[in-house]
């Protein structure tokens, strides 16, 4: 298609998008920073409440997953279905009331989590009004994507909008049934579910929230922006819609792997586990061929660092898709449940997946969007994919090693029967852990520091192209 005949998209939605991309991610990433010094010097926590770590440690992982996922997927979706399905927005008015709204829902949960207003529900922790603020704002979000792939002038809809479209659909299942609650006032409700039918309700979304707005949603920019910096189609058209419909058929049945020796019946736990295990396969086909797309283009990873996010973002969403089906297992969790190795496999999916795939996107996006060639400076690209992969590696190897030791420690008896270590040797053992977890959140931060700087220079340096010249999706 060329420049005189394309259509006019609408870019001003992604503009914003992916400037508060890189925003909240260092926000969200400074808070969890933070969090960990705390862990380290408990002193940080002051006496001032709400910089206490149990009303901090909410706002990190709202900030990371929903202000800086939320904005990085919402970006690259009416991107990427502009692209694909050659027309603009369905509507420009619910695409800006999608960004200010969401927006708005942070601003809200920066607010509202440190003052201790919370339904105590993990991703989930956002009280009543601004539950149905996220409702209204994700039902806008689908009429703008969905009616954007209604009106498309190509008849084949791409297989990163089926990902996407996924996502959205399911993310608005699993947050309406999830927050079902009884207001008792403005601020305060509670849920309508009790005992175990609530827990298994949470983890049904808590497991599901990764499954598809960490996953499913992210999957969808892999499709489209791998084959796009690669220059190369997907290596297996036909493994892609066999991933996809094998992804979303099991994933929403791995949740029960989270309660693992609780009060949930025993049946419940048994089949949790056995639909992790599934799910590695369709797992791994989509890292295998978001890899293999590279075939014949592995010379451009030597000077290609927005190539190089993205391929190591594939590697570590292998590696944790491995892992997490095998902390799944019963006789495994057993060791790895409330430990440090559960934060690191947390982290190796929240940061070496989704913000390396995310931090690439964005790389390749910006300077369309702010009509340049190129990003300001590639060097410093380079230094960011360095900076953020030793911080990753540095942060989850701390984190598994103190996870598994104090795994052993809790489980360790003397021959009388009781305990060999008591809980606060467990705790002195992982301090230097914590100090270098510590290191690797704030390598991890000033690699985001340094996206910023380049962000800024390349909006703020005179247009060399138009946002047009970005070609078609490759198919």
């Amino acid at each position: 298609m060329t420049e005189t005949n394309a259509p006019s998209y609408n870019y001003t939605v992604v503009r914003q998008f992916a400037v508060m991309t890189v925003i909240w991610g260092i926000v969200g990433m400074a808070v969890g920073v933070f969090i960990a010094a705390q862990l380290l010097f408990p002193e940080l926590n002051f006496d001032t409440p709400w910089l206490t770590y149990s009303r901090i440690r909410p706002l990190h992982t709202n900030a990371v997953i929903f202000a800086f996922g939320g904005c990085a997927l919402m970006c690259t979706s009416l991107y990427v279905v502009q692209r694909t399905c050659q027309t603009p927005l369905i509507s420009n008015f619910l695409a800006g009331f999608v960004f200010w709204g969401w927006q708005l829902v942070i601003v809200l949960a920066a607010i509202t989590l440190p003052l201790g207003l919370t339904s105590s529900k993990e991703y989930a922790e956002l009280e009543w009004p601004i539950d149905i603020l996220i409702a209204l704002v994700w039902v806008a979000y689908a009429v703008v994507y969905f009616g954007t792939i209604m009106k498309r002038k190509s008849p084949h809809i791409y297989v990163a909008n089926w990902f996407y479209g996924a996502f959205i659909l399911t993310v608005a299942v699993l947050h309406i049934v999830n927050s079902a609650a009884i207001p008792l006032s403005w601020t305060k409700s509670y849920s309508v579910y009790s005992g175990a039918v609530d827990a298994m309700v949470q983890w049904w979304y808590g497991h599901n929230a990764v499954g598809f707005f960490l996953t499913a949603g992210f999957l969808g920019m892999m499709y489209y922006y791998v084959p796009k910096q690669a220059g190369r189609p997907v290596y297996s058209y036909r493994l892609s819609i066999v991933h996809f419909w094998a992804l979303i058929a099991v994933y929403m049945w791995a949740g029960p792997h989270h309660l693992h020796y609780t009060a949930l019946p025993d049946w419940a736990q048994s089949l949790g586990m056995i639909m992790s295990l599934i799910l590695l396969a369709p797992s791994w086909g989509g890292m295998i061929n978001g890899i293999m797309t590279l075939s014949g283009a592995w010379h451009k990873l030597r000077t290609d660092p927005i190539l190089k996010f993205l391929i190591v973002s594939l590697s570590f969403y292998g590696m944790s898709t491995f892992e997490g089906p095998m902390m799944a297992i019963k006789t495994v969790n057993a060791l790895s449940h409330y430990t440090e190795w559960t934060i690191g496999h947390v982290h190796s999916g929240a940061l070496g997946w989704v913000a390396f795939v995310s931090i690439g996107a964005m790389y390749y996006m910006l300077p369309r969007m702010f009509g340049q060639k190129e990003m300001y400076s590639t060097k410093l690209i380079n230094w960011h994919f360095w900076i953020a992969t030793v911080g990753v590696v540095l942060y989850i190897a701390a984190m598994w090693i103190a996870g598994v030791m104090e795994g052993i420690m809790w489980r360790s008896f003397n021959e009388d029967g009781t305990l060999t270590y008591t809980f606060v040797e467990s705790l002195e053992m992982k301090a230097p852990f914590y100090a270098i977890r510590l290191v690797g959140g704030i390598l991890f931060l000033s690699g985001m520091l340094i996206m910023a700087y380049n962000m800024f220079k390349t909006m703020a340096a005179p247009k060399e192209a138009t946002a047009n010249d970005a070609s078609p999706a490759v198919a």
